[in-house]
């Protein structure tokens, strides 16, 4: 089976055509060899994948008819990946947590306001930005 194939049945990657742009980007290896998409994979070899600037390390069980779910996974492939990278994945996705809940939305006006508020390097008077733009007017009136 074509490496894009397996990967693309193995749930490394939601499309086969995602796959085939990783594997043209030098992402995927086997038995440390930069492959195409062409490369036939068989039982026993060992893939270098990295995603998610993770390097994931995979061992081929099996290789499937055709996709598989998720389920069934394990019974394919043997995960050889070092668990410090999965540490490492932890750790980033700790980092990027908000006290905004993912999907909640973009940020509300208050949260513009406190953000303007920290990056601004002087104190905010809400009234002396319209005070000053009304005495402007005024004083070309009196003209």
């Amino acid at each position: 089976m074509r490496i894009d194939k397996f990967l693309w049945c193995v749930r490394f990657y939601k499309t086969r055509s995602i796959a085939a742009d990783e594997i043209k980007r030098n992402r995927v290896s086997v038995g440390g060899q930069v492959v195409k998409s062409s490369k036939e994979v068989k039982i026993g070899d060992l893939l270098k994948i990295r995603k998610n600037q993770i390097d994931y390390q995979i061992k081929i069980l099996e290789i499937p008819k055709s996709r598989i779910g998720a389920k069934l996974v394990p019974l394919h492939i043997q995960d050889r990946t070092e668990k410090e990278q999965y540490e490492i994945l932890r750790l980033r996705k700790m980092s990027q947590e908000y006290y905004r809940t993912k999907g909640e939305g973009r940020p509300t006006k208050k949260d513009r306001r406190d953000l303007e508020g920290f990056t601004s390097d002087e104190p905010r008077d809400e009234n002396t930005d319209w005070d000053f733009f009304f005495s402007d007017l005024e004083d070309s009136n009196d003209d």
